[in-house]
């Protein structure tokens, strides 16, 4: 699993969700390999909403969570496919 953190939201962004630029928070970007049920997902997202907005302070509303599946044959780690592996 790869987690990008990205700082903040645009201005514009802000503007659009009613956030001030002071209040702006991170969104986090998941990608994983395919495979987890949606239960998964929901107990991942709560548990990363939970930790995110305890350690940075933040409602859990201003918490955004990104998943994206890449699937085997477009993930490779050590020069090899997931698919190969």
């Amino acid at each position: 699993m790869f987690i990008k953190l990205q700082a903040g939201r645009t201005m514009a962004a802000a503007s659009i969700r009613g956030l001030s630029s002071e209040n702006t928070m991170p969104t986090l970007h998941l990608e994983m390999l395919p495979g987890r049920t949606v239960e998964q997902k929901r107990a991942f997202v709560r548990e990363v909403t939970r930790a995110t907005a305890e350690t940075l302070a933040c409602p859990p509303e201003s918490v955004d969570i990104l998943i994206s599946e890449v699937p085997r044959d477009g993930w490779a780690k050590a020069g090899k496919l997931m698919a190969d592996a």
